[in-house]
């Protein structure tokens, strides 16, 4: 668009003006400027480059120059305050159309990840911002020891790694509720790992959590709570990975679908821990250390910062309070469920 003639009503008047204030040295009067202001709103808003209506108006400025035999620094005066008015309104449109496009695509986020569109009309709205809803699409969230919001120096970052490296692959990256996120297609699983990577170094630390590729218009939501339910889980039960996929921790959402059942497990199998003295927050340490060691008594000691024969000690008291053994293959998996279970629900600092 800045290659097109500039239209002679973007001008409108500015011979007028150059000739009144060369003849007379007066400055440009208060309507004049708004005059100006307007017009460069009206240049904006129908596309045309600042530039180029800058050197339309300069080029005009020469052109009426030998009809206007007064004071040239007047007649400078005067082009430098047209310009300048010109411009403040240009900008000025430029500005709200900025603010107009933010508030549009906030809108389309917000609805996309809560699903609260028409379904047809919301595809439709995905295109312009390159997202084709009938394809498959995952959602990576990554989550920072502060709160995020679009534009801040970290986002960007970020979307300038991407950028830099995938270009434009239908790629959107924004932010939601303080949290990073990208959505990629599908079948673009390097850009989710790429955005990770970028995140976790951005955030300095942060986690971030892949959810699973979900198709049809309303896979993006889908994958995004995928992705938050992930990083729920990994609070919930004290997870070191900076990187967490949903489909690698898929166990988890069907233990908890039945609540209620899995109190009653947790209740059953390790409530009997809660008579051991100090309370059974200590076994249920010893407990997850030693499944999460892979049943390896040394390293289990070697996290707890305990000796060998101390784990054992406590190891043999469950075994005496459940009446199953950790160590016991036949009694391992039940005990090991009930653990994960009481991770969840916030066992036995809560009550079931």
């Amino acid at each position: 668009m800045t290659d097109r003639e500039i239209p002679e009503q973007y001008l409108e008047g500015y011979a007028r003006i150059l000739a009144e204030v060369s003849a007379t040295g007066r400055r440009l009067t208060r309507d004049e400027i708004a005059s100006r202001r307007a017009l460069g709103e009206q240049a904006a808003e129908a596309g045309f480059g600042l530039r180029a209506l800058v050197n339309a108006h300069l080029s005009a400025a020469r052109a009426a120059w030998p009809h206007a035999p007064g004071s040239a620094d007047s007649t400078l005066a005067a082009v430098q305050q047209v310009v300048d008015a010109f411009a403040e309104g240009y900008e000025r449109a430029q500005r709200l159309a900025v603010r107009q496009e933010e508030a549009s695509r906030r809108e389309f986020i917000d609805d996309l990840l809560y699903g609260r569109s028409d379904l047809g009309r919301l595809a439709e709205r995905a295109e312009r911002f390159g997202l084709r809803l009938s394809h498959a699409h995952a959602v990576a969230v990554a989550q920072g020891r502060v709160s995020y919001e679009e534009g801040a120096p970290v986002p960007r970052q970020v979307e300038r790694a991407l950028i830099s490296r995938f270009g434009d692959r239908s790629i959107l990256l924004t932010t939601k509720d303080g949290r990073l996120l990208c959505i990629a297609p599908g079948h673009q699983e390097e850009v989710l790992t790429y955005f990770a990577k970028q995140a976790y170094a951005a955030t300095d630390g942060g986690r971030v959590a892949i959810g699973r590729a979900q198709p049809g218009p309303g896979g993006v939501v889908h994958s995004y709570e995928e992705a938050l339910n992930t990083l729920e889980l990994a609070d919930r039960l004290a997870l070191d990975d900076p990187v967490l996929r949903a489909a690698d921790l898929l166990v988890y959402p069907v233990l908890t679908r039945d609540r209620q059942a899995m109190a009653d497990l947790v209740r059953s199998a390790l409530g009997p821990l809660t008579t051991a003295r100090g309370g059974a927050q200590p076994l249920m340490d010893t407990l997850t250390a030693y499944f999460d060691s892979g049943c390896v008594a040394a390293e289990a000691a070697r996290r707890l910062t305990l000796s060998v024969r101390a784990l054992t000690y406590r190891l043999e008291r469950i075994h005496k309070l459940t009446g199953a053994n950790p160590a016991d293959p036949a009694h391992r998996y039940m005990l090991q469920t009930a653990v994960i279970g009481a991770r969840l629900l916030d066992w036995p600092a809560k009550d079931l």
